[in-house]
């Protein structure tokens, strides 16, 4: 049985006669920069996350990276991230000259432990950049309480969520990467909406930020040869762009598919002794990037290994927290400093999910599951 983590393969087969036209209709133009399918892209994403400004670049880093950029942040500035998280996220802080403030997380939602967030705050505080890790929201409104109590940015590291919603408790709904002052993706192509190389995109309500965000990614130029502001090179290239409207015309549907998969695997997993199930917000969806489980009593590795040794593929995300990298290490943050996320990182494995997972295929990885630990 031939079981992928994620297949891309055969998602391009189901919608193949539209993603090659819209190749070809690039190639025949020639316009392979700033062509007209990079604008209307960027409408059609502004237009599904119910936002003013959906800007396009090069990758998910670098969204990241003009998002501070756009927000004037200054060298010794700190800006508060979790721990369990992907380096991206605390690496274009530490680029920038800024410094990054570490927080823990909660063990069940996997995203910034909002409780430890204010004891971080320093008058060298600027910005919190929470992390929708695995495709469910942090908890966005005390977060959002936290940093108007502070006057602090927020910019949402929302690469992994794209589709999900928050819902406040007054019932206004916004998306994922729509509810601080700046929100950031990627669209790598293992991500819920991927294209077939690299690209990213920022999204922004604020028109003032909007402009600036979109010169920083253009050199610093809004009139060609012009550049008021130091700016970088960072763009979407039409066939990607492209590709990409092609894919967001499916990105309910393949939010949809990937929760089906996450119930099944809930249902079947459900009985087993020995893992916990990632938990399901009730102030968000979840768009289910990856569908973690934790490992008991220090087992996860030997889980791994035994899945592999069926053929069926899992992942770590992620095993060494940001405080124990040898990047990041700082004097009194060694291990220990961090506990959730410390354990976290010694628990969490992922499983194959993906919009075209076949039930037997699943019911495979489940089995398989059950049969380790009744061994």
């Amino acid at each position: 049985m031939n079981i992928a983590m994620v297949d891309l393969h055969g998602q391009y087969e189901r919608i193949r006669e539209e993603i090659n036209h819209a190749i070809q209709e690039v190639l025949d133009s020639a316009a392979f920069i700033n062509g007209p399918q990079v604008k209307q892209f960027e409408q059609h994403l502004a237009e599904y996350n119910q936002v003013e400004h959906a800007i396009t670049c090069a990758n998910g880093t670098d969204a990241l990276q003009i998002a501070l950029m756009t927000l004037g942040l200054q060298p010794g500035d700190e800006v508060i991230v979790p721990v369990h998280t992907y380096v991206a996220t605390a690496e274009v802080i530490a680029l920038l000259h800024l410094v990054p403030v570490f927080a823990d997380c909660v063990a069940d939602r996997f995203t910034i432990d909002v409780t430890r967030i204010e004891e971080k705050i320093t008058p060298r505080t600027k910005a919190i950049v929470p992390v929708h890790l695995y495709g469910q929201c942090a908890d966005m409104e005390p977060l959002m309480e936290i940093a108007k109590r502070h006057n602090l940015f927020v910019v949402e590291d929302a690469a992994q969520s794209i589709g999900a919603e928050y819902t406040f408790s007054d019932g206004q709904k916004l998306k994922s990467g729509c509810i601080g002052d700046i929100g950031t993706t990627s669209f790598f192509p293992s991500k819920n909406l991927g294209c077939y190389g690299d690209g990213g995109a920022l999204f922004i309500r604020d028109a003032r930020l909007a402009e600036r965000a979109r010169m920083i990614a253009n050199h610093g130029q809004k009139i060609k040869y012009h550049h008021d502001i130091v700016g970088c090179n960072s763009r979407l290239d039409t066939l990607q762009a492209a590709i990409l409207d092609v894919k967001l015309r499916y990105l309910r549907e393949y939010t949809a598919a990937r929760n089906r998969v996450a119930d099944k695997y809930d249902e079947g997993l459900a009985s087993v002794k020995g893992i916990l199930l990632p938990a399901r917000a009730a102030n968000s969806t979840h768009a289910f990037h990856q569908y973690t489980i934790r490992v008991a009593d220090k087992r996860r590795d030997e889980l791994k290994t035994f899945l592999q040794s069926q053929g069926i593929p899992s992942m770590i995300y992620y095993p060494v927290p940001l405080h124990l990298q040898q990047a990041y290490l700082r004097e009194g943050q060694g291990k220990g400093s961090y506990p959730v996320s410390e354990q976290l990182s010694e628990e969490v494995l992922s499983l194959p999910i993906h919009t075209e997972m076949k039930p037997e295929v699943q019911e495979y990885i489940i089995q398989q599951i059950h049969a380790f630990f009744n061994q």
